[in-house]
């Protein structure tokens, strides 16, 4: 299980990466005038906001709907566990998209900031580790 689910985290994690070090070789060579891609001045909040919900707000709410859904179970498979951590990842992993967005588009250094903590913040914590998938089955009960 841990190996499929690093397998979908790591397909959204990496193009996030490239595309990090791709804007800041375009931003290094001047291949992008600096100042040329202003954003709208609610694009920073907007993007921060949306970023925090993806990474903080929805986990806590989706697992909350799963636990609440799995209540009266005594024990769920393995495959329900893999689908709720494959769609958590999935959601999850948008966070550093927007987080690139916001470095591309040189939003307010506030905003750029808050933007690739929470993006760090979101890979660093859903990453797919045996630990975690362990303690996972414990709390969900999986058979």
């Amino acid at each position: 299980m841990s190996t499929n689910l690093k397998r979908t985290y790591f397909a959204f994690l990496l193009p996030s990466i490239l595309g990090f070090a791709l804007a800041g070789l375009a931003k290094a060579y001047h291949l992008v005038a600096p100042g040329s891609i202003k954003a709208i001045e609610t694009a920073g909040p907007i993007i921060f906001i949306l970023c925090v919900a993806l990474a903080v707000a929805f986990p806590i709410f989706y697992r909350t709907l799963f636990a609440h859904k799995i209540r009266s179970l005594a024990r769920i498979s393995e495959k329900e566990l893999l689908k709720f951590e494959r769609t958590l990842i999935q959601i999850v992993m948008l966070t550093p998209y927007f987080a690139l967005l916001a470095y591309f588009i040189e939003l307010p250094r506030f905003y750029t900031a808050g933007a690739v903590l929470v993006g760090l913040y979101a890979v660093y914590y859903f990453y797919p580790s045996k630990t975690r998938m362990a303690f996972e089955r414990r709390i969900f009960r999986v058979q």
